[in-house]
């Protein structure tokens, strides 16, 4: 039986409504799951209506109060509708007949339904509706106006399934990155780099390998200073730190080819060479820079986005989560022009995910 993959729709007045229409008029998505959308049908309708008028893109919208009613047939897109954004609050702008982007940034509207979409699908999974989840991009500033004080998806994730120990991992293509801290301040990561912490991440990283079916998965290990603090001159977390969770993950069958922490501004081309099947980084961007560097190509010639490609997923959850590695793109949404590669991409990781699992 193909895995229902529940998508959530992301915040109405960014990308996401055109992107998941975008996504889902591939038949190919069909020949592997049954995707259902959790979101506004409202805002799906003027999605679909952009679509068209921009791509010809021509499907129908079947909505539904649970997954049980969906038809899971390309052609017609279910969508679970919760109601939450009236036709009248989408913004509709042309200009000599062709859609033009909404203008809107964060709104409490915006952020209050998006937060829901998002609990709504972890409901399901939880209760086993769905068999995975995927989340078009939320606004953190628009979900804290609404009164959800959570930095992102993954913290909304933890809190809702009572996860303790959890991690993002990013991907696009062999290139996997997995993190020991992610939204916090440059000062705090440092602070957070602790043996329990490091080695928690290269347990997960190595598990998750495995579920994509790779047997002996090998792990790099970034270090946090430069030149892995130089034998201390430069910092002393690897020595401390970084190092006895490197040994004791060892001690446990965990494949770390190096035996030590990789300078992190080597450990990307060795990854990219095949040294590692995953890279275990100390902090946010330094797992999202290279991953964006490789999977967001922009022609300066033509003054487009030819890909925004990546997936990020939640390691270590009892439900699957895999996303869009990319913010709502609130300057450009509502024009139909949005490239849905990176949803596509997330679909396919939750869907080998289940497959799997």
């Amino acid at each position: 039986m193909k895995p229902i993959i529940g998508i959530s729709m992301g915040d109405p007045f960014g990308n996401g409504p055109e992107i998941t229409v975008q996504a889902l008029n591939d038949p190919a998505i069909y020949d592997r799951c049954r995707p259902l959308v959790v979101g506004d049908l409202s805002s799906m309708e003027y999605a679909l209506e952009t679509a068209k008028k921009v791509s010809g893109i021509s499907l129908k919208l079947n909505p539904v109060q649970k997954p049980a009613e969906a038809k899971f047939q390309h052609g017609t897109i279910d969508v679970l509708d919760l109601g939450l954004v009236p036709k009248d609050q989408i913004p509709r702008r042309e200009k000599d007949g062709v859609p033009q982007p909404f203008g809107l940034g964060a709104t409490e509207l915006g952020g209050e339904a998006s937060f829901r979409y998002v609990v709504k699908v972890i409901e399901l999974a939880m209760a086993g509706e769905i068999d995975a989840t995927v989340t078009n991009a939320i606004s953190k500033e628009a979900i804290n106006m609404a009164g959800h004080h959570y930095s992102g998806h993954t913290e909304i994730y933890a809190d809702f399934t009572k996860t303790q120990k959890y991690t993002m991992m990013l991907a696009h293509n062999s290139l996997r990155v997995v993190h020991v801290s992610t939204h916090v301040s440059l000062r705090e990561a440092c602070d957070r780099v602790k043996k329990a912490r490091v080695l928690d991440c290269i347990r997960i990283a190595n598990n998750a390998c495995k579920s994509l079916g790779i047997a002996d998965p090998k792990i790099g290990v970034a270090g946090l200073n430069p030149h892995c603090g130089e034998n201390g001159m430069f910092g002393t977390e690897e020595i401390e730190e970084i190092q006895p969770a490197i040994d004791e993950a060892m001690a446990e069958g965990v494949n770390i080819p190096e035996g030590k922490p990789t300078p992190p501004d080597t450990v990307f081309s060795k990854a990219l060479g095949g040294w590692y099947d995953i890279v275990v980084v100390m902090y946010h961007d330094q797992g999202h820079i290279p991953l964006k560097v490789k999977g967001f190509v922009y022609n300066q010639e033509e003054k487009h986005w030819e890909a925004v490609a990546g997936v990020n997923v939640t390691l270590g959850l009892p439900i699957i989560r895999a996303s869009v590695d990319h913010g709502t793109g609130f300057g450009h949404a509502g024009n139909g022009r949005a490239n849905e590669l990176s949803l596509g991409n997330a679909i396919s990781y939750a869907i080998q995910l289940a497959v799997n699992r």
